[in-house]
């Protein structure tokens, strides 16, 4: 069975031309997108003030920025994807278990940003021509699927659009970050602008008191918030291999990320928390979804370039942070058959498939079911893997191994059953959590300490799976130890 292909192979030194800029833009270019700002208005909804909101946030991508580098480190050392890289801990076959759950994970993201940039482009239509929504409404369509035949027009122009810079290869996608970055920073600045202006200035905008009262209020919003921010970004740090395999250098991928992340994040996030804050000065009620908020703003050109600029942002981030590793894990269940192209292609058909209008129906829903609930399956895998590359191996990998049947990363049959089930118990500890938040009904059923125990879901299942990965590696050391000893003495 192959395990490679042109698109899994060790990338050749010749062909890392990725440089500090470039690892700044790609952050700029996926951080500032809808979902962030969502996810720090979303906050703002749950309850807290500006200053909470955007600490929360900001703490969430300092937590995440270590394990980003820590793998990193990998891909810009020996040119491998992530997928390629997890073998070594998992097994040259068993490394699709892992692989498969970020990718599902990934076509929920993709599914989400191109809803959210199909809903712009209809935005962008209506501007242009307002007399369309009638005859496209449907109320048929709305009950069945509970969108509107209009947002299902943009939503399907949209992946069509994605799915052509998808056939078009990564290079593509280097070339669209690092040219859409500072335009939209300007946007976002702009649109900040216009909030200040029409609030009377930042006092009135940042006077909203948080609705929090008492720390345990407090602490009921914020813990599972800071996971969620933690979870936004689980998803990379995982496949970051999949972008640093091309990187010049340790120093370009480290120094770009740590420049491009937090800051980035914590920019577009004080937009998000100031302008949801200013929306019940100036309409009366709070807006924390923004293409509703930009379908509101008034006037036909600013509505043009706001849904204009939505659209370049959400597509620069689907590319970047959606397409890239689920590609790249799904041809790594069959290399001989399925091309990074082709796991691009099966990424999106999913991502439309899901209905992912349904997963950020609320703020609610979208903090602590999806955020948090996928952050329960990603955590256990880096903690794996974090621990198996620098405490077992101490960063070194035998590359020709990582390829091949019979190597060093065979195990057992290609799976090494330890570290499975090291994942399968940081999962588990969360699941009863995830039911009671994801299913109604249900929360009365789960004792507290499990509904408590999920709000810090990454952090339970990345230290304890990580901990116990290095406990069953130890114990398998030990036992080997003592064969060899009871031989000897035999």
């Amino acid at each position: 069975m192959s395990l490679t292909n042109a698109d899994l192979a060790a990338t050749p030194p010749e062909a890392r031309t990725w440089t500090l800029k470039h690892f700044v833009a790609l952050w700029v270019g996926m951080a500032v997108c809808i979902p962030t700002y969502t996810m720090a208005s979303g906050l703002i909804d749950q309850g807290m003030s500006w200053g909470q909101a955007l600490f929360c946030v900001g703490l969430g991508n300092v937590i995440v920025l270590g394990p980003m580098i820590l793998n990193a480190h990998a891909g810009t050392r020996y040119g491998i994807p992530f997928p390629v890289f997890a073998r070594a801990s998992f097994g040259v076959t068993g490394a699709n278990v892992p692989a498969v759950l970020r990718a599902l994970v990934a076509c929920g993201w993709f599914g989400i940003q191109t809803w959210l940039g199909g809903q712009a482009l209809w935005q962008l239509l209506l501007a242009i021509a307002p007399g369309v929504e009638g005859p496209l409404t449907s109320v048929g369509m709305k009950a069945a699927l509970g969108i509107h035949p209009g947002e299902l027009l943009g939503f399907a122009v949209f992946w069509l659009v994605t799915l052509y810079f998808i056939i078009q290869g990564t290079e593509s996608i280097k070339f669209l970050e690092l040219y859409s970055a500072p335009f939209l920073i300007v946007v976002g600045l702009a649109l900040l602008v216009w909030a200040w202006v029409k609030a009377d200035g930042f006092g009135p905008m940042l006077a909203q008191p948080s609705k929090l009262t008492g720390p345990g209020e407090f602490l009921s919003v914020f813990i599972p918030g800071l996971t969620a921010m933690v979870g936004f970004w689980a998803t990379l740090s995982l496949n970051i291999p999949d972008f640093t395999r091309y990187a010049r250098s340790q120093k370009d991928q480290m120094l770009g990320q740590a420049l491009g992340l937090p800051g980035t994040m914590v920019l577009f996030s004080f937009i998000g928390v100031a302008v949801t804050s200013a929306t019940p000065i100036i309409f009366g009620e709070l807006i924390w979804d923004p293409v509703k908020l930009m379908g509101r703003v008034g006037g036909t050109l600013v509505t043009l370039i706001a849904m204009f600029s939505l659209s370049i942002a959400t597509l620069s981030t689907n590319l970047a942070a959606n397409v890239v590793s689920p590609a790249n894990d799904f041809s790594n269940l069959a290399p001989g058959k399925i091309s990074y192209r082709m796991g691009g292609i099966l990424t999106a058909v999913i991502g439309a498939l899901i209905f992912p209008w349904k997963l950020i129906e609320s703020s609610g829903g979208y903090i602590f079911t999806w955020l948090i609930g996928y952050s329960a399956l990603l955590g256990p895998i880096g903690g794996i893997m974090v621990a198996d590359y620098f405490l077992l191996r101490r960063r070194e990998l035998v590359v020709e191994d990582l390829y091949r049947r019979g190597g060093q990363y065979e195990y057992r049959k290609g799976v090494n059953w330890k570290a499975m089930l090291a994942l399968a118990i940081g999962v588990a500890v969360n699941v009863p959590g995830f039911l009671a938040e994801a299913v109604p009904g249900f929360k009365d059923a789960v004792p507290g300490f499990w509904r408590s125990l999920y709000t810090y879901a990454w952090f339970v299942g990345f230290l304890l799976s990580g901990a116990l990965h290095m406990a069953f590696a130890a114990w398998g050391l030990s036992r080997a130890g003592n064969r060899l000893a009871s031989e000897r003495g035999a």
